[in-house]
Order: C-alpha cells, then structure tokens, then sequence
C-alpha cells in the first residue's frame, strides 16, 4: 500500500497517465494529422471522405502512435524516434493496402512521413546530446512543426493552382506566399521560445514539489502524507483507536561509551535504514526515530503484529554483530492524533495513555522480545501464537500490568 500511496502521490507531480497520453497526443502525434485531414477536407467531396477510411485510420493512427509514446515517455527507452513513426506506418499500412501505389503519388503523404522523421531524430538527440544543444533542438522542433502550416498549404496550392507552385520563384513571387512563410516561421520561434520557458518553469515546479514530497514525508510518513491529501481532514485533533509499537536497543548507552562515534553513527544508521524499510511495508500511518528507540502508529493491530515480527527477524540479523539485542513492546487503545503546535510552528504527533502504556511495556521486554498488552492479546486470532502471560509494574500504575510476549 506505501508503494501504491506513492505512486498515487507522484502522479500529482508528474500528471496522471490519461494526462500524459492527453498532452503527448495535442502536443506532438496529432499536429500533422490534424491538419492533413483539413487539407483532405478541401481538396476532395466532403460525403465521400466522411464515409471513406481516410479519416478514421489517421484519427486511430495518432492515438495508437500518442499511447505507445506515453508509455515509453518514463522508461528507461523512451523509443521517441521509432514512437514517432508509428502513426505514419499504420496510416501507410491501412491506406497503402486500399489505394495501392497511388497511395505513395499524393505529397501529403509523404510529408507525414518526413515530418515524422524529423521530430523523431529531434525528440530522439535532446536527451543524448548534451545540456547546451537541449534549447537549439527544441526551437528547431517548434519550427518543424509550424512547418506542417506552410508545407500542407504549398500542398494546398498545388492542388487547387498548380501554376503557382511550378518553381519556388514563382511560387515565392506571390506577397500572400511570402507573408505566411515569415509568419510560419517567427511563429515558430516565438512558440518554441515559449516552450522553453514553460518547460523550465515546470522543470522548476516538479523540482521544488519533489523536495518538498521529500521533506514532508519525513515529518509526517508516506502514509499519512497521502492521507492528508485525500482528505485533509487527517490532520485535525481527533480521538482514535491506534496500535503503538515502541522498540528500544537493549544496552545502547553502555555499548555506545566505549564505541568510537563512528561505529555508533554507522549502527544507528543501519538500524534506521532497516526499521524504515520495514515499516513502510506494513501501512504504518507514523514512525519516528529517538537515538536508539523506534516509535511506529498504526491503524490496526494486524499492521503493528505483521511489522513488529519482521522488525524482530531484521533487526536480530543486524544487532547480533554488535552482541546487542531490541526489546518491543505493543499496546491498544485510544489517543488523540493529528497536528499540534503553534500558529507557526506544527507537528503531527499522538497523545494519551496509549502511547505512555506501550513505552512502559517495551521497557520490560527482554532483547528480541516482543510483549504485547492485554488488550492487543484480546484481538489476536489463530495467526498469533504467544508465550505465558506475566505481571509487570510500570510507572504511574496502581496495580500491575498483564502481558504477553509474542513468539509468532
């Protein structure tokens, strides 16, 4: 679920897939057919190019060639070039197969193709050439596209007039010609110079939100950060009914005083590493790391159970080098959570005798023992085996405490 959690939290930051597909088909696979299907429009009987494939396979074409481009956008291929090509080639295959080789005769045709070629070697080189060609490229990729305009509308001419278009003299000589060449061409310049912007502003803002994903995941835990944005709501004091685990290094203070500080900063940071890697498999809502102690929430029992046990087994493997031991303790109940603090200042914690209660369990339990309260021994079920209860005073209390220690 913390993968899936994420994921769905990433997806927030880089776009959804229908969003990619969205972008990648108006932004790139569907320019040239958009425009070769006006320029069929004009140049032959409406009702018979309605009815005839032409339309539908170009239409059919971009989209295939727009979610094959998608799904290689975040691989380790992106396939830009070949992706490019797909629509041509299945726009080539349906139609040169109806129409035979006067397919190949018809200009526009094989414009798709070099248009094609061209953005695929340009999407193709940005990524493999280095940072100082990356904004040439893309302004050469914004003219090849305004291009599409000027060639199709040549195409146009030499239909509808071909003596206009017998030589680029002649055709050049007419001041309408001349006008749409420069417009097509600053056009092309101003967008692409736009694009650049854009890109490096989003660039920008997927950059910040991922450092700030990444800090707020240490303050609050992968778990509850998408929680909060599910529903706010989260984070607001509420009285709930949480499993808290506690689990504490037996020994650390003296082991650490004749240790150089290095040995105890690497230990402690395995043991953190490891406590992490575990915890985020097992829908730990919050942990958090005190010197030698770890601190998790869950939201059932089952979570807590599951986490703890393989917490047991990886931290023995670790400790064990070091002749050290962790002792954990669980405990039910209700507490209040959410976000506590100031007008400026705010942290997400847990309060109430829950919390206080397995601290005090965890501080009776033995290296590589896990005791658990009455209360979570209450709601275990046939999965859980567990050793003779005992009696354990603990702070604050009055009268004696009943655990048990978990063995499986």
């Amino acid at each position: 679920m913390a993968n899936q959690n994420n994921s769905s939290l990433e997806t927030r930051i880089t776009g959804s897939f229908s969003t990619q597909f969205w972008l990648e088909l108006f932004g790139n696979s569907a320019h040239f057919p958009i425009v070769n299907i006006l320029l069929e429009l004009l140049i032959e009987d409406l009702p018979d190019y309605l009815f005839a494939p032409d339309l539908y396979t170009l239409i059919a074409a971009s989209l295939v060639q727009a979610y094959w481009l998608t799904r290689w956008r975040n691989s380790q291929r992106p396939r830009r070039f070949w992706g490019n090509l797909i629509g041509p080639a299945l726009y080539t295959l349906v139609e040169g197969l109806l129409e035979g080789p006067v397919f190949f005769a018809a200009p526009h045709h094989l414009t798709y193709w070099g248009i094609a070629l061209a953005l695929g070697v340009l999407q193709a080189l940005r990524p493999r050439l280095p940072a100082v060609f990356t904004n040439p490229l893309l302004l050469v990729e914004n003219l090849t596209r305004t291009s599409i305009l000027f060639i199709m509308y040549a195409i146009f001419e030499k239909y509808t007039t071909p003596l206009q278009t017998s030589s680029l003299r002649i055709f050049f000589s007419d001041a309408s010609h001349q006008f749409i060449g420069l417009t097509v061409l600053f056009l092309g310049l101003s967008i692409g110079l736009a694009n650049l912007t854009a890109d490096h502003y989003l660039g920008l803002l997927q950059n910040t939100s991922a450092r700030l994903k990444t800090y707020s995941e240490w303050l609050l835990g992968r778990e509850l950060l998408e929680q909060t944005f599910i529903n706010p709501s989260t984070l607001t004091l509420t009285r709930r009914e949480r499993t808290i685990l506690f689990m504490d290094i037996r020994g650390f203070t003296h082991w650490s005083k004749a240790q150089p500080p290095e040995v105890v900063v690497s230990l402690l940071d395995s043991y953190y590493q490891t406590a992490e890697s575990v915890l985020s498999r097992h829908h730990t809502i919050k942990f958090k790391f005190s010197a030698d102690e770890v601190m998790a929430v869950f939201a059932t029992a089952d979570d807590a159970l599951q986490a703890t046990l393989e917490l047991r087994s990886q931290i023995h493997q670790l400790l064990s080098d070091y002749d050290l031991g962790a002792g954990s303790g669980l405990h039910t109940g209700a507490l209040v959570e959410g976000l506590l603090g100031s007008a400026g200042v705010k942290f997400y914690d847990v309060i109430g005798d829950t919390v206080n209660i397995a601290k005090r369990i965890e501080s009776a339990a033995g290296a590589s023992e896990i005791l658990i309260s009455a209360a979570l021994h209450a709601l275990l079920d046939q999965t859980y085996r567990t050793g003779d209860s005992r009696q354990i005073m603990v702070k604050g209390k009055e009268h004696p405490l009943t655990v048990y220690p978990l063995e499986k």
